[in-house]
């Protein structure tokens, strides 16, 4: 699934941005590079949904999914060196993301109005009882 394209990341950057962003070795370049663009946006998705994981298939991205590829792809684009806008955008949408992985913010709701419920087939952690109490010295 597709959360962002290129089409919305020169919307959120601009164009001349982007060429500069994808071409870092060519002061001279007028043109985008897609395949910089292609890196990003799948470096910005996989990093979406190492936090929603539960939750997917999405049938439909939800807006602030949408923002926040496009914050994240934005973010790596820069590389090294992000402006501080560029670092916080990216440090927001992890902290919503977190919020959404912990069932504070619910994902949706999709075209049809339903919002999605993680998958029961997710990860369990069982803890062993302790060894030792706080009496054993």
């Amino acid at each position: 699934m597709t959360y962002c394209t290129q089409s919305d990341l020169e919307t959120l950057c601009g164009e001349s941005e982007l060429i500069q962003l994808t071409n870092p070795d060519d002061p001279g370049a007028t043109t985008i590079d897609a395949g910089q663009v292609e890196w990003a946006i799948a470096a910005a998705e996989a990093r979406i949904n190492r936090y929603i994981g539960p939750f997917l298939p999405l049938s439909n991205v939800p807006a602030d999914f949408k923002q926040i590829a496009c914050d994240f792809a934005r973010y790596f684009l820069y590389r090294n060196s992000p402006t501080e806008h560029v670092r916080q955008q990216y440090e927001d949408g992890i902290a919503y993301l977190e919020k959404v992985a912990a069932g504070k913010i619910p994902i949706g709701p999709d075209n049809a109005g339903n919002t999605a419920e993680p998958d029961d087939a997710g990860v369990a952690i069982i803890a062993q009882p302790s060894v030792f109490s706080d009496l054993d010295y």
